[in-house]
Protein backbone atom coordinates (compact mmCIF):
# COMPACT_ATOMS: atom_id res chain seq x y z
CA UNK A 1 0.00 0.00 0.00
CA UNK A 2 3.24 2.61 0.70
CA UNK A 3 4.23 2.10 -2.83
CA UNK A 4 1.64 2.18 -4.35
CA UNK A 5 0.62 5.44 -2.91
CA UNK A 6 3.85 6.73 -3.13
CA UNK A 7 4.15 6.11 -6.66
CA UNK A 8 0.94 8.05 -7.52
CA UNK A 9 1.15 11.48 -9.20
CA UNK A 10 -0.43 13.14 -11.98
CA UNK A 11 -0.58 12.00 -14.95
CA UNK A 12 1.71 13.98 -16.49
CA UNK A 13 4.56 12.71 -13.92
CA UNK A 14 3.51 9.90 -14.02
CA UNK A 15 6.71 6.45 -14.20
CA UNK A 16 5.57 3.26 -14.49
CA UNK A 17 2.01 1.94 -13.03
CA UNK A 18 -0.57 3.82 -11.55
CA UNK A 19 -2.59 2.42 -9.31
CA UNK A 20 -4.97 5.73 -8.88
CA UNK A 21 -5.96 4.77 -5.02
CA UNK A 22 -7.72 7.31 -2.95
CA UNK A 23 -6.68 6.66 0.44
CA UNK A 24 -4.99 4.22 2.64
CA UNK A 25 -8.61 2.27 3.70
CA UNK A 26 -9.43 2.60 -0.12
CA UNK A 27 -6.00 0.98 -1.45
CA UNK A 28 -6.52 -1.58 0.81
CA UNK A 29 -10.60 -2.37 -0.12
CA UNK A 30 -9.04 -2.37 -3.81
CA UNK A 31 -6.15 -4.85 -3.20
CA UNK A 32 -8.55 -6.95 -1.22
CA UNK A 33 -11.08 -7.16 -3.49
CA UNK A 34 -9.13 -7.91 -6.64
CA UNK A 35 -6.54 -9.96 -5.09
CA UNK A 36 -7.30 -11.10 -1.65
CA UNK A 37 -5.38 -11.82 0.95
CA UNK A 38 -2.20 -12.96 -1.15
CA UNK A 39 -2.20 -9.23 -2.58
CA UNK A 40 -1.82 -7.79 0.71
CA UNK A 41 1.43 -9.87 1.09
CA UNK A 42 2.97 -9.11 -2.64
CA UNK A 43 6.73 -8.54 -2.98
CA UNK A 44 6.89 -9.64 0.30
CA UNK A 45 9.55 -12.11 -1.07
CA UNK A 46 11.94 -9.33 -1.76
CA UNK A 47 11.50 -7.46 1.87
CA UNK A 48 12.52 -10.57 3.78
CA UNK A 49 16.15 -11.21 2.23
CA UNK A 50 16.69 -7.17 2.16
CA UNK A 51 16.27 -6.98 5.67
CA UNK A 52 18.14 -9.69 6.67
CA UNK A 53 21.01 -8.79 4.04
CA UNK A 54 20.67 -5.38 5.62
CA UNK A 55 21.43 -6.49 9.31
CA UNK A 56 23.82 -8.95 8.35
CA UNK A 57 26.07 -6.11 6.89
CA UNK A 58 25.31 -3.64 9.41
CA UNK A 59 26.65 -5.83 12.34
CA UNK A 60 29.54 -7.69 10.51
CA UNK A 61 30.68 -4.37 8.91
CA UNK A 62 30.36 -2.27 12.48
CA UNK A 63 32.54 -4.84 14.21
CA UNK A 64 35.45 -4.85 11.45
CA UNK A 65 35.08 -1.08 10.74
CA UNK A 66 35.14 -0.32 14.32
CA UNK A 67 38.36 -2.55 14.96
CA UNK A 68 40.09 -1.17 11.72
CA UNK A 69 39.32 2.40 13.54
CA UNK A 70 40.84 1.08 17.00
CA UNK A 71 44.13 -0.79 15.07
CA UNK A 72 44.38 2.89 13.24
CA UNK A 73 44.86 4.60 17.27
CA UNK A 74 43.74 7.73 15.60
CA UNK A 75 40.88 8.22 18.47
CA UNK A 76 41.07 7.24 21.95
CA UNK A 77 40.60 3.77 22.50
CA UNK A 78 37.37 3.69 24.43
CA UNK A 79 35.94 6.73 23.15
CA UNK A 80 32.33 7.01 21.35
CA UNK A 81 34.13 8.59 18.33
CA UNK A 82 35.50 5.16 17.65
CA UNK A 83 32.03 3.85 17.16
CA UNK A 84 30.83 6.54 15.62
CA UNK A 85 33.50 6.28 13.04
CA UNK A 86 32.71 2.42 12.62
CA UNK A 87 28.97 3.17 12.44
CA UNK A 88 29.55 5.79 9.38
CA UNK A 89 32.22 3.19 7.53
CA UNK A 90 29.63 0.70 7.92
CA UNK A 91 26.68 3.31 6.92
CA UNK A 92 28.32 2.98 3.39
CA UNK A 93 28.77 -1.23 3.08
CA UNK A 94 25.07 -1.24 4.17
CA UNK A 95 23.75 1.37 1.68
CA UNK A 96 25.74 -0.60 -1.00
CA UNK A 97 24.03 -4.03 -0.09
CA UNK A 98 20.76 -2.59 0.71
CA UNK A 99 20.28 -0.66 -2.83
CA UNK A 100 19.94 -3.42 -5.19
CA UNK A 101 16.92 -5.12 -2.83
CA UNK A 102 15.56 -1.87 -2.61
CA UNK A 103 15.11 -1.22 -6.29
CA UNK A 104 13.78 -5.00 -6.52
CA UNK A 105 11.30 -4.34 -4.15
CA UNK A 106 10.01 -1.55 -5.23
CA UNK A 107 9.81 -2.99 -9.09
CA UNK A 108 8.05 -5.96 -7.54
CA UNK A 109 5.53 -3.95 -5.03
CA UNK A 110 5.15 -1.23 -7.97
CA UNK A 111 3.97 -3.43 -10.66
CA UNK A 112 0.76 -4.61 -12.35
CA UNK A 113 -0.82 -7.11 -11.91
CA UNK A 114 -3.45 -9.83 -14.01
CA UNK A 115 -6.99 -11.25 -12.94
CA UNK A 116 -4.90 -14.14 -10.19
CA UNK A 117 -2.81 -11.63 -8.73
CA UNK A 118 0.16 -12.45 -10.39
CA UNK A 119 2.84 -9.48 -11.52
CA UNK A 120 2.94 -8.92 -15.08
CA UNK A 121 6.56 -8.49 -15.61
CA UNK A 122 8.20 -9.88 -13.20
CA UNK A 123 7.54 -14.03 -11.71
CA UNK A 124 9.74 -13.01 -8.34
CA UNK A 125 12.69 -11.59 -6.55
CA UNK A 126 15.31 -13.37 -8.69
CA UNK A 127 13.38 -12.97 -12.26
CA UNK A 128 13.02 -8.87 -11.60
CA UNK A 129 16.97 -8.98 -10.53
CA UNK A 130 18.24 -10.73 -13.69
CA UNK A 131 15.89 -8.68 -15.63
CA UNK A 132 16.88 -5.41 -14.91
CA UNK A 133 20.39 -6.78 -14.88
CA UNK A 134 20.15 -7.43 -18.42
CA UNK A 135 17.75 -4.60 -19.59
CA UNK A 136 19.11 -1.63 -17.63
CA UNK A 137 22.42 -2.91 -16.77
CA UNK A 138 24.43 -3.73 -13.38
CA UNK A 139 24.34 0.01 -12.07
CA UNK A 140 20.21 0.52 -12.52
CA UNK A 141 20.50 -1.33 -9.21
CA UNK A 142 21.45 1.31 -7.44
CA UNK A 143 19.41 3.98 -8.57
CA UNK A 144 18.50 6.11 -5.69
CA UNK A 145 21.47 5.55 -3.65
CA UNK A 146 22.38 8.85 -2.73
CA UNK A 147 18.33 9.18 -0.84
CA UNK A 148 18.72 5.55 -0.07
CA UNK A 149 22.19 6.92 2.22
CA UNK A 150 20.27 9.65 3.28
CA UNK A 151 17.74 7.02 4.61
CA UNK A 152 19.67 4.02 5.84
CA UNK A 153 23.20 5.98 6.61
CA UNK A 154 22.08 8.21 10.02
CA UNK A 155 20.28 5.06 10.75
CA UNK A 156 22.79 2.74 10.63
CA UNK A 157 25.27 5.15 12.10
CA UNK A 158 23.09 6.14 15.29
CA UNK A 159 22.16 3.03 15.76
CA UNK A 160 25.16 1.31 15.77
CA UNK A 161 27.05 4.12 18.01
CA UNK A 162 23.72 3.55 20.75
CA UNK A 163 24.24 -0.12 20.47
CA UNK A 164 27.77 0.31 21.26
CA UNK A 165 27.59 2.97 24.23
CA UNK A 166 24.32 0.57 25.85
CA UNK A 167 26.74 -2.56 25.71
CA UNK A 168 29.56 -0.62 27.28
CA UNK A 169 26.80 1.08 30.20
CA UNK A 170 25.61 -2.79 30.53
CA UNK A 171 29.41 -4.41 31.09
CA UNK A 172 30.43 -1.86 33.18
CA UNK A 173 27.24 -1.66 35.59
CA UNK A 174 27.42 -5.50 35.81
CA UNK A 175 31.17 -5.04 36.80
CA UNK A 176 30.14 -2.72 39.64
CA UNK A 177 30.10 -3.42 43.77
CA UNK A 178 26.92 -4.14 45.04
Amino acid sequence: VKTQLQAQTVAEMAVGHQHHHQSVLGALETIWRQQGLAGLWRGVGGAVPRVMVGSAAQLATFASAKAWVQERQWLPEDSWLVALAGGMISSVAVVAVMTPFDVVSTRLYNQPVDGAGRGRLYRGLADCLVKIWRQEGPTALYKGLGPAYLRLGPHTILSMLFWDELRKLARWSTHQPR
